[in-house]
């Protein structure tokens, strides 16, 4: 045996000797005394008590926030520890897994030739010139305050407007605006856009990048739902998956084999969650629902004359990994600049340095991928309806743009929960479950930086909107319009969203309205 233990009573200590140099090599006390026990003893109780009983212990079940408890905070470090712990550790508890992070965390060194902890140290280690560098940072003073666009300055609750004004005094602010469906967010508030001097700022685009609206419009008559409702919700629960639920299926797309996966580090661990993912929809107000689209003017889309139409409508993003990305690079920008109290979560990257360029590819690649989710949708569900749609029209937002700026500046705007309006743009913005949604073109208004809201607007929280109404309430409001809903919750209720024709009329200069669609089945999670 290469070395022994001892245990000290007062105090309590557990020492680890070199058999072969009599020397200490390790000790340990506390919490992590106990640990190793618990470890030693699971080494040989696990096998008898399923000898004895019969039964299989619960595989381990480890989720971001409980490796972060452990000290753990970069994604990409989160995503190995994810792989290697539910490998090798499958049927230890989650207090004992949390117990052997938090001593990696604390001590990546010891572990470098650990057999199975190897790969988590390699990632936290760093040697202490290496450390001292990375730790380097640049304090930042904010500026003098830019002024920005309100749109129904009446209609946003101040929280939203304070988080704007933060932003514009960014050394790196050039113009904002706040959209009429504005609301409380993280960073930027939802709703806002900010236009950027050669920088850009994950929390500015948001958790979900490229987050995006799709319709399909079917050559069938809008009441054929009404005929065929029990098929068509049928259709709508066998091809769409929502939250936590995927497809047990095998999964090609050409995005799963980009580049970007194999060339930047961080992505390569998000590989698998983009694959299980894919071709499902998001928590929350993330929705597929099928409905009638009405035309008044066959000029108004080409190819689409004047009726009423079958349409298919969707909204999701990047999912999973659009939320790491955005993560890891805001933690990025965090090391790299010191922000006063308050605007920390407005930190940027340069596009001129190689953490800018990385996390300006993986945005990209994060909004290739929330279309190809959407392409997924439709496409099983024109397979089941049998019937091939003769147009698509989709918009994202919760992205960043370069476009260029007066005396042809190259600005770097960015849309949290705003819709591209430049002249000629088509786009979608809903309404709510109860509520149309609306195809616009844009009309390149420039005091909004050629964008427009990308929906209704939330009134309240989720938290409230869960104790302020019931199921019966939703059920009876859905009744009227109507309207059935799979799925949804007490925070989607249509009474928690703004009047979206309100809405519509503070953008009257930003887009026209080419088509109306009303919901009829909704599906959410």
């Amino acid at each position: 045996m290469p070395w022994h233990f001892t245990l000290s009573a007062s105090p309590p200590r557990l020492h680890f000797i070199s058999a072969g140099q009599g020397r200490e090599v390790w000790r340990v006390k506390g919490r992590r005394m106990i640990l190793f026990f618990r470890l030693f003893y699971k080494k040989f109780v696990p096998s008898r008590h399923k000898r004895q009983t019969g039964k299989t212990m619960k595989k381990l079940k480890l989720s971001g926030k409980d490796i972060r408890r452990a000290g753990i905070k970069d994604s990409e470090v989160i995503s190995v520890v994810k792989n290697v712990m539910q490998k090798h550790y499958k049927h230890s508890s989650k207090g004992e897994v949390q117990l052997i992070l938090q001593d990696i965390a604390e001590n990546p060194q010891r572990y470098l030739k650990h057999e199975k902890l190897s790969k988590i140290a390699e990632k936290l280690y760093q040697p202490a010139e290496e450390k001292s560098e990375k730790q380097k940072t640049q304090h930042i003073a904010l500026k003098e305050e830019k002024t920005f666009e309100i749109f129904g300055e009446d209609f946003i609750e101040p929280s939203a407007l304070d988080q704007m004004h933060t932003a514009m005094k960014l050394p790196i602010a050039l113009k904002g605006a706040v959209m009429p469906d504005a609301h409380q967010g993280y960073g930027l508030p939802i709703g806002g856009v900010l236009a950027a001097e050669n920088a850009v700022l994950p929390f500015g685009v948001g958790m979900d990048i490229g987050c995006r609206m799709a319709m399909s419009i079917y050559p069938l008559e809008g009441r054929v739902i009404k005929r065929d409702s029990k098929k068509l919700k049928n259709i709508l629960m066998e091809n769409t998956r929502f939250g936590r639920a995927e497809f047990d299926e095998s999964k090609e797309h050409p995005v799963l084999e980009r580049e970007e996966f194999k060339n930047i580090s961080f992505l390569k661990g998000l590989h698998k969650k983009a694959y299980d993912q894919l071709g499902t929809s998001g928590h929350g107000n993330h929705f597929v629902d099928l409905g009638i689209l009405e035309v008044t003017d066959e000029s108004n889309l080409p190819g689409v004359s004047a009726g009423q139409y079958l349409a298919v409508l969707s909204h999701s993003g990047s999912r999973g990994m659009g939320a790491e990305i955005a993560r890891h690079y805001t933690e990025v920008a965090r090391e790299k600049l010191e922000l006063p109290k308050g605007a920390r979560q407005l930190a940027w990257l340069s596009l001129d340095t190689e953490e800018g360029q990385a996390y300006w590819q993986a945005m990209t690649l994060a909004g290739d991928y929330s279309a190809a989710n959407h392409d997924y949708i439709h496409r099983k569900l024109a397979k089941a309806l049998g019937e091939q749609p003769i147009r698509r029209i989709e918009n994202h937002h919760n992205f960043a743009w370069i476009e260029t700026g007066p005396d042809d500046a190259r600005w770097v705007v960015h849309r949290k929960g705003a819709t591209p309006a430049a002249k000629g743009d088509l786009g979608i913005i809903p309404g709510s479950m109860a509520a149309p949604a609306f195809v616009v073109e844009g009309k390149g208004y420039e005091s909004s930086l050629n964008s427009a809201a990308h929906g209704a607007g939330r009134l309240m929280s989720r938290s409230k909107a869960k104790k302020t109404y019931t199921e019966k309430q939703i059920k009876g409001v859905l009744k009227d319009k109507g309207i059935e809903l799979i799925g949804g919750s007490a925070d989607e209720a249509p009474m928690v969203y703004k009047d979206i024709h309100k809405v519509m009329e503070l953008q009257r200069d930003m887009v026209g309205i080419e088509a109306t669609f009303y919901p009829k089945i909704v599906r959410m999670e």
